[in-house]
């Protein structure tokens, strides 16, 4: 009799901690209940918003619109006048448009920021604004030529972010210039700035180059390179409390892909053209002797197009927080999951209804999450 209550008790606590798991897989709440999302709507009628950020300490959000303008969203309300349109010069529709912006980290005193777009050839552009010296919700009409790469094959794959590292440079994610299969060969060519992750010194314009760049001094070899053989890396992020980077690089046909490298780590070749996520492109043999495979990867059943998201570290949902979310632009589900180790732990899919196409997230200096759909709206991920 007690043999048999003791094998009562054992398979009791399994059935509670499995449950726990099942439950939370460390997602739960301090009392162990069920920890929900939802997405809350906090601006609505924009036109194909594409990407949000805010200055450092600063409580608005400023919104990317593909079409060429920045919007400002502040005490609720989407301010009428932009705090940048220049639609004028800029090629938009499908991949192409005003994609991102990133505010310098001493932003609040030298008022400098940085959008990334194409031009009306279609070539990649990287140029530096400066606030307006007497209105902070507008920014001043001149611009600063940073960076200019011919794009003209094809107007997809023109990558679409740049956001400053915890080193202070400022990191350009580049697509492979379009077409099935990199046709021109840019991801694995190191004397194109196509395909890959720029790390350009912007202290000062003309750019410098940081001295620890991985191929400053090799012939052949373009020195704004961080990494190479992307195809798509529409968004990444770094995580500084961790010091680490996280790339979602959209795939061909057969696989999306999440990266993620300590955030120094200088040279990584992510494998496009010759891998695709962990498959051999365009199938078996392929070599992948010093390429760095997906930490994270699906196939198209499950989506078509990663939208790649931020680590949490905001104050609001402390149970996820260091959680990396991402999602489909297909798809609209909202995942998360948690590096620990060179391991994706804690993986979870959320029960959040579609909100459309998931264009991209976005992070206020909070370090609050938000989702931002093609239908023109910006959504807050919050506790249910």
């Amino acid at each position: 009799m007690p043999k048999t209550k003791t094998l009562l008790l054992l398979i009791s606590t399994l059935f509670v901690t499995l449950s726990l798991v099942a439950c939370g897989g460390g997602g739960g709440s301090a009392n162990n209940a069920p920890f929900a999302l939802k997405l809350e709507q906090v601006a609505s009628g924009l036109v194909n918003p594409v990407f949000l950020t805010a200055p450092p300490n600063d409580a608005r959000l400023f919104i990317v619109e593909q079409r060429g303008r920045i919007l400002v969203l502040h005490d609720g309300q989407v301010l009428a006048t932009p705090f940048l349109d220049i639609s004028s010069k800029i090629s938009s529709g499908g991949e192409r448009g005003l994609l991102s912006m990133a505010f310098h980290p001493q932003y609040a005193s030298n008022g400098w920021f940085f959008v990334y777009f194409t031009d009306l050839n279609g070539d990649i552009t990287v140029e530096r604004f400066l606030v307006s010296a007497s209105n902070p919700n507008v920014a001043a009409s001149a611009a600063a030529a940073v960076l200019s790469i011919p794009h003209r094959f094809a107007g997809n794959h023109n990558g679409g972010l740049l956001a400053f590292g915890p080193d202070g440079m400022l990191y350009v994610g580049t697509g492979d210039g379009g077409g099935g299969g990199d046709p021109q060969g840019n991801a694995q060519n190191n004397n194109s700035l196509l395909g890959k992750m720029l790390r350009l010194d912007v202290s000062t314009l003309p750019y410098t180059i940081p001295s620890n760049n991985p191929f400053v001094g090799q012939a052949g070899k373009r020195v704004e390179l961080w990494a190479f053989g992307l195809r798509n890396p529409w968004r990444f992020a770094f995580d500084r409390v961790a010091n680490l980077l996280y790339i979602a690089d959209v795939g061909q046909s057969a696989r999306e892909e999440i990266d993620v490298v300590g955030s120094g780590a200088a040279g990584i070749n992510y494998g496009w053209n010759i891998t695709e996520g962990t498959l051999c492109y365009p199938g078996d043999p392929c070599p992948k002797q010093g390429i760095t495979l997906p930490l994270i990867e699906y196939a198209h059943s499950e989506g078509c197009s990663i939208t790649g998201g931020y680590v949490y570290r905001g104050a609001q949902l402390p149970e996820v927080s260091g959680h990396y979310f991402y999602s489909d632009y297909c798809s609209g589900w909202l995942k998360s999951f948690r590096y620990s180790n060179g391991v994706a732990t804690e993986q979870r899919t959320w029960a959040v209804p579609s909100v459309g196409n998931i264009t991209s997230f976005g992070e206020d200096s909070a370090g609050e999450l938000y989702m931002l759909s093609a239908n023109g709206n910006v959504y807050r991920i919050a506790r249910q």
